[in-house]
């Protein structure tokens, strides 16, 4: 049977909040969970551009019953700008991917994406502890995943973004803490045991492949961020091989639960 959400005045409500926007799945789940652990409390999507970012921002923030604001494609990086605090690892990456309230109104933002990533390959059996990574995508997400995968022990990290630029500044932010673990990397995921795609890169139906297929084996570990289509041509390809995997569901649902300790361990929706 369908749960029908509680709606009314007294109802707090959370924002997700990127450009696009119709991909996402949360807002139904995210709903549902608040709701089953007695928070009278919804997530709306709002569909806001980088140029009108601050504004829009600035103009919800004088809703006094929104408790939170979960962040996706690309505005985790922007968004971190406009938090008065933060946790370590989003200071770290200078990137949040879900905010709550301060006392005084402002906003305390966390970043969830990468250990929700590992927790999901640890689900699926793959222990990246002294394992050779690839990560394709210098993002909000990629950035939060290679902080995780290098906090998790693999022995060594490629990065590859087409961005240059974005790619060397996360390089160089991770090197100070992880000497001689990164280096640059190609979309060739040869050597490696781990091959990662944290780009947009295969929402579109005519998008190439992120990671080259033909230099797959079937021993590697493969991953995709992307939640729409559920299952990516590159996913599609390595499952062919017998690779192990997991798809941006899987790491959805992992960092659901993160977010959700994070918005109910403080702040309005604690009470």
């Amino acid at each position: 049977m369908t749960q029908t959400l509680q709606l009314d005045g007294a109802t707090r409500v959370l924002a997700i909040v990127g450009d696009p926007i119709a991909q996402v799945k949360s807002p139904a789940g995210v709903s549902a969970a608040l709701q089953q652990q007695g928070r009278n409390a919804i997530l709306v999507p709002s569909h806001v551009s980088p140029a009108n970012l601050d504004a829009y921002v600035k103009g919800i923030s004088l809703a006094g019953n929104l408790d939170g604001i979960i962040v996706t494609v690309p505005h985790k990086f922007a968004m971190f700008a406009q938090c008065s605090s933060s946790s370590d690892r989003a200071r770290r990456l200078g990137a949040v991917n879900v905010m709550r309230r301060n006392a005084d109104g402002s906003w305390h933002g966390d970043m969830c994406d990468g250990a929700g990533y590992v927790a999901a390959m640890r689900a699926a059996g793959c222990q990246p502890e002294g394992k050779r990574a690839l990560l394709v995508g210098a993002g909000g997400a990629g950035s939060a995943i290679a902080l995780a995968l290098l906090e998790n022990g693999v022995s060594e990290l490629a990065i590859h973004d087409a961005d240059t630029s974005r790619r060397d500044q996360l390089i160089t932010r991770l090197d100070a803490s992880f000497p001689g673990q990164l280096r640059m990397g190609s979309n060739d995921p040869s050597g490696f045991a781990i091959a990662i795609n944290a780009s947009p890169t295969g929402m579109q139906a005519s998008d190439p492949l992120p990671i080259d297929a033909g230099k797959l084996d079937g021993t590697m570990f493969v991953g995709d961020v992307i939640t729409a289509p559920a299952v990516t041509p590159l996913i599609e390809s390595a499952r062919a091989l017998g690779c192990q995997t997991v798809v941006g569901g899987d790491m959805f649902a992992a960092v659901r639960e993160l977010m959700l300790d994070f918005l109910l361990a403080q702040g309005p929706l604690a009470r």
